[in-house]
């Protein structure tokens, strides 16, 4: 084999490869967590001043929000989760804010929610173990899980609308389904 043929084997392995490695990149990630049970997690219920676990949201619509004070987007989307909130709360959906700061004390977590009108259950994770748990890759990011504990919605990144009909569509729907879990032995 000459050496042009040789630089030709290469060069053409060399384009297989960048097309393999940009074709990968370009599809989407597989989220493994879908359908799946939601992993359990333990962290501080600031208002509250006790620990809880996801498993003291037995049998209930949750949104699961991860998020940080110092987070911008993570800020822009509180109004919103805010109002579902108000509007879907009624109805039994809990939303659960998971504050990852590790620098803030739980007291600076809670204030900074009072200070934004926050009226869900404020969560402080300053371990950041949850986000392990949750295979997170910033915040926000937020799990929708259903009354028998699976993740049905995982988004990565904020969403300024989680008060939007669509939203609103898909709580409600979980909301309807009274089916629960499975007893756990």
């Amino acid at each position: 084999m000459g050496i042009r043929t040789q630089w030709l084997l290469v060069a053409g392995f060399g384009v297989t490869l960048a097309l393999v490695v940009a074709f990968g990149l370009a599809q989407p990630a597989s989220d493994s967590t879908l359908g799946q049970p939601a992993p359990e997690f333990t962290a501080y219920r600031v208002e509250k001043h006790d620990t809880v676990s996801l498993s003291t949201y037995r049998d209930q619509v949750i949104l699961l929000n991860i998020w940080a004070t110092w987070c911008p987007p993570c800020e822009a989307e509180m109004p919103a989760i805010q109002k579902l909130h108000e509007e879907l709360g009624p109805e039994g959906l809990r939303v659960l804010a998971v504050s990852v700061d590790e620098e803030a004390s739980s007291d600076s977590v809670m204030t900074w929610a009072r200070s934004h009108h926050l009226t869900f259950d404020i969560l402080h994770d300053a371990s950041r173990e949850i986000e392990n748990i949750y295979r997170t890759i910033g915040v926000p990011e937020s799990f929708v899980i259903d009354r028998q504990g699976r993740v049905v919605k995982r988004v990565t990144g904020f969403v300024l609308e989680w008060d939007a009909p669509a939203q609103k569509a898909l709580f409600r729907r979980l909301l309807a389904d009274t089916t629960r879990a499975p007893a756990r032995s």
